[in-house]
């Protein structure tokens, strides 16, 4: 655990999210540095896209539904804030990264029918990436274990350096008590367990795009 906390404070230079530093949430640039040194990547959510996995049309209408109203040029930082994060899903080699995404959030209409249909498309290109394993809680199962809120789950190099974010409406809270991520990967666990298959997730969001 040592050498893994020395590797981790040697790499803790200035991070391109240091340039939010004045414009957004610190919460949000924790996420940011909490994403770029996970060594894997865990999330949940059921009302929404994982932030990894939006489009930047999917992203503004969800940030221009924030209470209160954020001011444009808020919500314009928010997006690209958002759209950079996601380099990671592509750097090499890319940390292994599971959504499990409650059918709900994939009918949700945020921006309307083109963005909609727009996002069930990129979630489509995105879901045949080697790196990348999305699974989808249909209506139709029959338990859900939720949390309340979405869940990041950040792998570190060792299981005592892993990190949780919890989406809260004051804002994301970073959680590294042991009996907390115990908690979430069993939380995460059973939420796949309930999931569809990959290829029957595809076969949903499919159907969910072409009907829409």
């Amino acid at each position: 655990m040592i050498s893994a906390l020395a590797a981790m404070a040697g790499e803790r230079k200035r991070g391109w999210w240091e340039e939010y530093r004045e414009t957004l949430p610190s919460s949000l640039l924790d996420l940011a540095e909490a994403e770029h040194h996970a060594t894997g990547i865990r999330v949940a959510q059921a009302i929404t896209v994982p932030g990894l996995l939006q489009t930047p049309e999917h992203a503004r209408a969800i940030f221009r539904e924030f209470v209160p109203a954020l001011m444009p040029h808020e919500v314009e930082y928010r997006v690209s804030h958002r759209i950079k994060r996601q380099q990671i899903l592509f750097r090499d080699p890319p940390p292994p990264y599971t959504a499990v995404v409650h059918e709900a959030a994939l009918r949700m209409r945020f921006g309307g029918s083109e963005t909609a249909n727009a996002q069930l498309a990129h979630l489509l290109a995105m879901s045949e990436r080697d790196n990348i394993h999305i699974v989808v809680i249909p209506f139709s199962g029959t338990s859900f274990p939720v949390s309340g809120h979405g869940v990041d789950y950040f792998y570190g190099p060792v299981r005592q350096l892993d990190t949780v974010q919890l989406d809260a409406a004051h804002g994301g809270q970073l959680v590294d008590a042991a009996a907390s991520l115990e908690r979430y990967r069993l939380m995460l666990d059973r939420m796949e367990d309930v999931a569809l298959s990959a290829s029957a997730s595809r076969d949903l969001i499919h159907h969910l795009a072409k009907s829409a």
